[in-house]
């Protein structure tokens, strides 16, 4: 697919991808829908008229908004055409745009010179815990090896209803928490700073199509319907806050102090040529989270730390999307089950993301094992968890022929705890 916006075949936003987010300039401090092209942003404000196709012609303004939820409310064949028409409209052969200067003035704007919001009002966020080869680290390293699942594990994707006001977008700093933490066994808790500061590997999609009904499951034949997008996730994780809080109704403040996702949503349609196998599943599930067809992708997965003041970043982790027991139709089809509804822009993730190899671990808790060991980084340092003034770089990437579909960077720095 030829586009008339030049760019490397390095780049992640090639035609063939066209994620979308929510920008703002200090020309226009507005928030506006873009889609991300080669090393600018196309202003679906200013283009808005260009979408007359039957799903979208009567509906334009919702490109005209401040975030995506009101697109993101419409049903995938109107998605589909979004992403038709756009695709047409940065093609090398169209000349509505590549021959009108004054639109294409209007129309783009530099990455460089965009400030990145979030992409939608979150309503709710769920976290799964759907990797097993993360469950099983852990399980190993909290009870045995023989007891490392719970018995629910491989018969339900397993959550908790996250905190969704706490959700930011790349870039924005993390404050160290604050809470209780029970450092000596036996002993009474003490109420200071988080000594154990972790990042989490993740990715998110986010809920699309009309609201649904209390009352109403969806339907896992339907499922991929109402997902509109990825994106890669940090969920920060207090791991000793975490230890002590958790029995019995599991994560609360530990998980609630800041959760990063990247800026950019890449659609269902773009991972499309991606699609891998699902995970082997065994027992066979119910009925209703069963699914032949594949949704499982291959979406590389890395984490770099860069320290405070450091001219180098250590990536610690390689991981894969793939590694994923639980698809993203079984999460919604679980979570709607019991007619749980749901709304345009609500944000699943899927819970760290560890591979079967030491290299490929979603966590500070994994790569050190508890804080049994180490990792070395480039300038000398050494962590068994997050320092303040630690910078933690997440990137996803779909490696095509000829071709890379990226998401943006997932970026957080720690910042010391509030004065007690």
């Amino acid at each position: 697919m030829k586009c008339f916006v030049d760019y490397p075949a390095s780049c992640h936003f090639p035609i063939e991808n066209l994620p979308y987010g929510v920008f703002s300039t200090v020309q226009d401090p507005i928030h506006r829908i873009g889609v991300a092209i080669g090393d600018l942003v196309l202003d679906l404000k200013e283009i808005s008229h260009l979408f007359d196709g039957p799903h979208l012609k009567t509906v334009q303004h919702v490109f005209k908004e401040t975030t995506l939820n009101s697109f993101m409310g419409l049903n995938c064949a109107a998605w589909k055409e979004a992403r038709d028409k756009l695709q047409s409209l940065l093609s090398a052969d169209n000349p509505t745009l590549a021959n009108n200067a004054a639109l294409r003035t209007k129309a783009f704007v530099p990455q460089s010179q965009a400030t990145m919001h979030l992409p939608a009002r979150i309503g709710d966020y769920t976290d799964f815990y759907s990797s097993i080869h993360h469950a099983m680290n852990v399980g190993i390293m909290f009870r045995s090896k023989e007891n490392a699942l719970m018995p629910n594990w491989k018969y339900l994707p397993v959550g908790y209803h996250g905190r969704a006001s706490s959700v930011v977008v790349s870039g924005t700093p993390i404050k160290r928490p604050n809470g209780q933490t029970l450092p000596v066994e036996g002993q009474a808790p003490v109420y200071g700073s988080c000594k154990l500061m972790d990042f989490e590997l993740e990715m998110a999609f986010f809920v699309g199509g009309p609201p649904t009904q209390l009352g109403e499951p969806v339907d896992i034949k339907k499922a991929q319907e109402r997902i509109f997008g990825f994106v890669v996730m940090n969920d920060w994780s207090a791991r000793d806050i975490q230890k002590w809080e958790y029995v019995p109704l599991g994560p609360f403040t530990a998980k609630n102090l800041g959760t990063t996702i990247s800026p950019w949503v890449v659609t269902t349609f773009a991972l499309e040529p991606f699609k891998v196998n699902n995970f082997q599943q065994e027992p066979k599930p119910f009925e209703y989270l069963v699914h032949d067809d594949p949704f499982n992708f291959d979406i590389k997965l890395q984490v770099d730390i860069a320290p405070k003041n450091a001219n180098t970043s250590t990536t610690v982790c390689r991981s894969n999307y793939r590694y994923l027991y639980w698809t993203a139709k079984q999460q919604l089809a679980h979570h709607t089950v019991t007619g749980c509804n749901v709304n345009p822009g609500d944000l699943l993730a899927s819970g760290t993301i560890s591979g079967d190899t030491s290299d490929s671990f979603g966590s500070m808790l994994e790569l050190s094992w508890k804080g049994s060991k180490t990792v070395d980084l480039m300038n000398g340092e050494q962590r068994k968890f997050l320092q303040d003034g630690d910078t933690v770089v997440m990137k996803g990437f779909c490696e095509g022929n000829g071709f890379t579909v990226g998401f943006g960077d997932c970026v957080g720095t720690i910042l010391p705890a509030n004065k007690m």
